[in-house]
């Protein structure tokens, strides 16, 4: 099975919704809009002083969070 290209204009790009209340799914998974939380503007706030999680997996998660948010797939504000 040939996979289906979507998109074809590498200056424009390629957008799913048109705003954050359209429904968008990956996968498979049900459609949703984005998802909207203020803790996902801070970052890990709670583990600066946390044993538990250290320095590496902090930046880690940063990191996750922050392609999330690029990819439009983690809201990022409130």
């Amino acid at each position: 099975m040939t996979a289906e290209v979507i998109g074809r204009d590498p200056v424009g790009g390629v957008k799913l919704g048109q705003n954050t209340s359209h429904l968008v799914a990956f996968y498979g998974t049900t459609a949703v809009s984005q998802r909207a939380s203020s803790w996902q503007a801070t970052s890990l706030v709670g583990t600066a002083s946390s044993s538990d999680v250290t320095t590496d997996v902090k930046a880690c998660l940063i990191e996750i969070m922050t392609t999330l948010k690029t990819l439009g797939l983690w809201k990022g504000t409130a």
